[in-house]
């Protein structure tokens, strides 16, 4: 990625003067392996094509912090500083500055609070959309079951549902307003949260499609939709104002406006809830989730109540608990015999890249590496800055909700043809895909019970992470997923060619 240093947060000026995303990647890879993995951190560094060489460094920073609890909260602390000392901001008069800088930079542009009331009736209960059908009840609790018995979602993960549809009065989220950062995003929890009867901080950039496919969900909610508008319109936004009208107003610049965003959700009213569910294509992912780090701490520094909200992409590194990996060595070991057969060639043919087993029996914990190469580099550390957020929040004691999402048929994954084609065929090993509904209310699910129920204390920060995983079956089947990759989309082309 090329800039010339636009307002805004942007990459930093590499030596031969272009702004480079992989320059970048490459530091703050290796700045966070560095104090627990010095060969690592050097092999990072020295790695000559990051857009193809990423896969092996993102799965050591796992690795690497898996020695320990320190291990992983070195890995974490080091490479949010690393990001922060390296991003740059640029200034309206032309200045550039480190990330930071935002962390005490005043307000430049102020925002007024339009409420928008659904006039929708509240759900009362929890209902999952599945294939055509409304879940609940007994419905709901056997869908569950066979997830788990499929090995699509982890056990913690039903357990954590079953709660939230036995505690139907968590779901308006009572006393907190939850923010969304990236509010359109497709599987974000905004449209369910709002049938809920919650209340919702949107925010998101100002264009007026975004806004009124946005204000739209609210109208049809019950909850209350928050919306950040020109304070030096809001004469003209009278009480029958059309949403069209309000559209043309609303929104914020987050890359660009971080003081401007984090004053306007330091005055909201109820306990804090802030969601990150940014997306961008390429570069501007990660500007836009290293601007929505920063309003992180400087939210956390004006607000005491702020709690934290993540998902995390099925497709990454995760450390996964034994009962996952023995889960995939029986599948292993069970496919049929045409598999086995054909198997054999196949690896050596690719050269052991092609169907290998997931794991080492006994592995514990297990490594899934799910890290898909058409995402990119960019698309992996924005994610993984999510993770390490999360990880250093917890350790502070900050309430955090950071769940593994299943893999989804959105329109960011879609779009790629190759992607598209493996998710169409991914049934065929044992995997299945979402819809962006039922993922929706799925997450949104596990969203409540984190704030609203105290899970388990856990001894390391891999298994908050490994916790009410629904990751689609993508670390119990019983190839490693890369592996399967090429022939998932070779099955599923076919479905994908109208």
């Amino acid at each position: 990625m090329d800039g010339d240093g636009a307002e805004g947060v942007s990459f930093p000026l590499s030596a031969d003067g272009r702004r480079s995303t992989s320059a970048l990647g490459r530091a703050v890879v290796a700045d966070a392996l560095r104090p627990v993995d010095p060969a690592g951190a050097l092999g990072a560094e020295q790695d000559p094509n990051w857009r193809s060489g990423y896969l092996v460094h993102f799965r050591r920073l796992v690795e690497a912090g898996l020695v320990s609890k320190a291990a992983a909260l070195s890995v974490a602390r080091d490479g949010l500083g690393s990001l922060h000392a390296r991003m740059r901001v640029g200034w309206p008069a032309g200045a550039e500055t480190g990330l930071d800088a935002v962390l005490s930079a005043p307000v430049l542009a102020s925002f007024a609070t339009l409420s928008v009331p659904g006039s929708g009736e509240r759900e009362t209960e929890l209902s999952l959309p599945y294939r055509g059908e409304r879940l609940r009840g007994g419905a709901l609790a056997r869908q569950l079951e066979t997830w788990v018995s499929g090995g699509i979602i982890e056990p913690s993960c039903a357990e954590a549902v079953s709660e939230v549809a036995a505690h139907p009065e968590w779901l308006r989220l009572p006393d907190k307003t939850v923010i969304a950062l990236g509010a359109g995003a497709e599987v974000g929890p905004l449209e369910v949260l709002l049938r809920w009867g919650a209340r919702v901080a949107a925010v998101d950039l100002p264009s007026p499609p975004v806004w009124e496919r946005v204000l739209h969900l609210a109208r049809q909610g019950a909850g209350e939709l928050l919306v950040p508008v020109n304070p030096e319109a809001t004469a003209a936004l009278h009480p029958g104002a059309s949403d069209e009208a309000i559209a043309r107003q609303a929104g914020l610049n987050l890359v660009r406006g971080v003081p401007d965003a984090a004053d306007w959700l330091a005055a909201l009213n109820g306990q804090l809830v802030l969601g990150n569910y940014v997306y961008a294509d390429g570069g501007a992912n990660v500007a836009a989730c290293a601007a929505a780090d920063a309003l992180t701490v400087r939210l956390q520094a004006a607000r005491s109540d702020v709690a934290l909200a993540f998902l995390a992409t099925p497709t990454d590194v995760f450390a996964v608990p034994p009962d996952a990996v023995a889960c995939s060595v029986r599948a292993y070991a069970a496919r049929s015999r045409a598999a086995k057969l054909a198997g054999g060639p196949l690896r050596a043919a690719s050269r052991g890249q092609l169907l290998r087993r997931a794991y080492l029996p006994g592995a514990d914990p297990g490594i899934s590496d799910t890290l898909v190469p058409q995402q990119g580099p960019n698309y992996a550390l924005a994610k993984r800055l999510q993770r390490w957020r999360a990880t250093v929040a917890r350790e502070a004691g900050t309430t955090v909700s950071l769940n593994v999402a299943p893999p989804t048929r959105t329109r960011s994954v879609t779009k790629n043809r190759v992607l598209a084609a493996a998710y169409s065929g991914a049934h065929w090993f044992g995997a299945e895909v979402f819809e962006p509904a039922t993922t929706r209310t799925l997450m949104a699910a596990l969203l409540v019970h984190d704030l609203q129920a105290s899970g388990p204390a856990q001894a390391h920060p891999w298994q908050d992470e490994a916790y009410a995983a629904a990751h689609g079956g993508l670390w119990r089947i019983a190839y490693a997923p890369r592996s399967a990759l090429g022939l998932a989309a070779l099955l599923g082309y076919p479905a994908t060619r109208h």
